[in-house]
């Protein structure tokens, strides 16, 4: 029995023995310095994409907001326009109102003035033939 545990105590060891990773080379400071380097070109890079993609995301919202100025614009004074030749149909309307209530006027101040004639001519018969 003891020789039955020492060979499974030694395969134990041996296992472990074999199963250890072999241990990592230290990185060299020449490739420490390589590998920083290239880290920070990456990032440099990185931000350099990143500041060319801003700097097109500001162009196009600039180059938004001058056509919605520019239509604003051109929508503001097609509105003046309508407003300026509704403003003139309603002054021409106004006017024919006005040539029309002067005429009115005219024709009722002429019949007015018929009525009165005929009147005072139908007195003055009446007062003569009496």
């Amino acid at each position: 029995m003891k020789k039955t545990i020492a060979t499974l105590i030694a395969g134990l060891f041996a296992t472990a023995a074999f199963a250890q990773a072999p241990a990592p080379a230290a990185t060299t400071p020449a490739a420490a310095k390589v590998e920083a380097k290239q880290e920070k070109q990456d990032a440099k890079a990185e931000v350099k994409e990143t500041k060319a993609a801003a700097k097109a995301d500001v162009k196009e919202a600039k180059k938004e907001a001058k056509a919605d100025v520019k239509e604003a614009k051109a929508d503001a004074k097609a509105n003046v326009k309508e407003a300026k030749a509704d403003a003139k149909e309603v002054k021409k309307e106004a006017k024919a109102d006005v040539k029309e209530a002067k005429a009115e006027a005219k024709h009722a101040k002429a019949e007015h003035k018929a009525e009165v004639k005929a009147e005072h001519k139908a007195t003055t018969v009446a007062a003569v033939t009496k």
